[in-house]
């Protein structure tokens, strides 16, 4: 499951992963959510948690996000991902360069940092 976290500024798409996250997440609320941002900003900055009880990804799912992201490619200008995940840290640091906005990765209990980070000038 993808949650909306709304407490942020408007530049800024926030989204918690509960459970196990499926095509349908990405299709009803990350990528709606993603749209609506791109087309009242020119650059997007995403915060991207993965809950302590966070079980995987489908591989639909995984299409999806590789899709909005190589949709928009030039127009991510931060992306803070917030997870313990070991293979998500590890995909992360070898696909990094491919991506034109700054990436960092921080752990569950670095949360309060990523999102000084992703919400700072």
């Amino acid at each position: 499951m993808i949650e909306q976290l709304t407490d942020f500024p408007p530049a800024v798409v926030a989204f918690a992963c509960k459970g196990q996250v499926t095509r349908r997440d990405y299709d009803t609320v990350l990528v709606p959510v993603v749209e609506t941002a791109l087309k009242q900003h020119e650059k997007v900055r995403l915060y991207y948690r993965t809950d302590p009880d966070f079980s995987g990804i489908d591989p639909g799912a995984m299409w999806e996000d590789f899709k909005v992201g190589m949709a928009h490619l030039f127009r991510w200008e931060r992306i803070a991902v917030v997870t313990n995940v070991a293979w998500i840290r590890q995909a992360l640091n070898a696909f990094r360069f491919l991506m034109p906005g700054t990436v960092k990765i921080f752990s569950l209990d670095e949360a309060a940092s990523a999102r000084e980070w992703i919400v700072a000038a």
